[in-house]
């Protein structure tokens, strides 16, 4: 499959061409003020086919999580729903349980063919922190329409553990778009033979590149997730390997057979059976695969940028880390069953940079790993 290319039209940092914009173009929004910020992009936050987003310098707790509708302005909204304002100047505790709105320092000018969604980043959702991104008149969570323009606010809801953070904490990003830049199964299947899309598992292409759950490990005994526990300690988001992963977590072996009971409201991590792949000129968000096959939520963080799981990168058997939540009732997922998709865009031009090549990449070449904030096990 050719990825298109193509020009600047008018002196736009836009392109041409459809599809997912890399960095390059994202830096060149900046520099036309498609993207303004009082602060100028810091090291890592331009990812290769994302942004990350800035908390600002409060937040707001609320009484509910809403959207705020058509000629509705998200401010107006908090002047009604707002309970109290925390300063996140020198760091404030979030705490679980409750909904908080957060002014982001990232807004946008749009251009009308740009549109763009949202997503935590992997590290966000690998702490069971429920976030989505807003925007004045929106009618859904993390969809910015084409042609918007506006300021952008992040709902940040800790579920297991409270949270540390301060303004310039990175919880969300967020992916432009031109056009249309889905690739149909058809398409799909013909990449997958020219660049291996998975490997290992079940190997299946359906609305996406399926991915199903690794319950036998390395055999009898052997770790295959983690779940989470209650009333533990607080963690900062911006600090990295600073916390026991016991006193977070506690880890799941297999034993005699390879299915696992779901507890209610329980939050886990496990992993896929495939390792995943995406070539240079394409990038995936992970979706839920079908609500009817069971009541469970299977991720909260889903972009993977171009180069992950790429030899070149360094990402060879990479696979999907899964952020599980029952709802309701007890659900037992046996090994091998499909758990959720990986649905590819085409990029409107292949990054300078790759996932993992040198840009503080947290999870090139993962297996089962608990999110950046936690030292290594052995």
């Amino acid at each position: 499959m050719n990825v298109p290319t193509g020009e600047a039209l008018n002196g736009s940092a836009t392109l041409a061409a459809s599809g997912i914009l890399p960095e390059r173009i994202i830096r060149e929004m900046f520099a036309a003020g498609e993207i303004s910020a009082a602060e100028t992009p810091v090291p890592g936050q331009i990812q290769p086919a994302s942004l990350d987003l800035r908390l600002g310098a409060v937040a707001f707790r609320v009484r509910a999580s809403f959207l705020p509708g058509p000629e509705i302005r998200v401010a107006d909204r908090l002047e009604e729903l707002k309970l109290h304002t925390v300063d996140l100047r020198d760091g404030a505790v979030l705490e679980t349980g409750c909904v908080y709105i957060v002014p982001l320092q990232e807004s946008l000018s749009l251009a009308s063919d740009i549109s763009a969604t949202a997503n935590p980043k992997s590290s966000t959702g690998r702490l069971d922190v429920f976030t989505r991104v807003i925007t004045d008149n929106g009618l859904a969570f993390d969809a910015v329409p084409a042609g918007y323009t506006g300021p952008l606010y992040a709902e940040i809801s800790p579920l297991t553990f409270p949270i540390l953070v301060r303004s310039g904490s990175r919880l969300s990003q967020i992916r432009f778009r031109r056009g249309q830049a889905l690739i149909a199964d058809a398409i799909l299947e013909d990449v997958h033979r020219t660049h291996t899309l998975m490997s290992g598992g079940n190997e299946r292409i359906g609305g996406g590149v399926q991915l199903s759950i690794d319950l036998e490990g390395n055999g009898p005994g052997s770790l295959i997730g983690y779940r989470a526990k209650h009333h533990s300690g607080l963690i900062d988001v911006d600090v990295v390997g600073a916390q026991d992963p016991l006193d977070f977590w506690e880890p799941i072996y297999r034993r005699q057979k390879g299915e696992l009971i779901l507890d209610p409201d329980a939050f886990y991590i496990l992993v896929s059976q495939e390792a995943v792949h995406v070539p240079p000129d394409f990038a995936a968000e992970m979706v839920p695969f079908d609500p009817l096959v069971g009541e469970f939520r299977v991720h909260y963080a889903g972009f993977f940028d171009p180069g992950f799981g790429h030899a070149g990168a360094g990402g060879v058997g990479s696979r999907a880390v899964l952020e599980v939540r029952s709802h309701d009732v007890p659900f037992i997922v046996e090994h091998g069953q499909t758990i959720g998709r990986l649905v590819y865009e085409h990029m409107a031009e292949r990054p300078v940079t790759l996932y993992g090549e040198g840009i503080g990449s947290n999870y090139q070449g993962q297996a089962l790993k608990l999110s950046k904030h936690f030292r290594a096990t052995s």
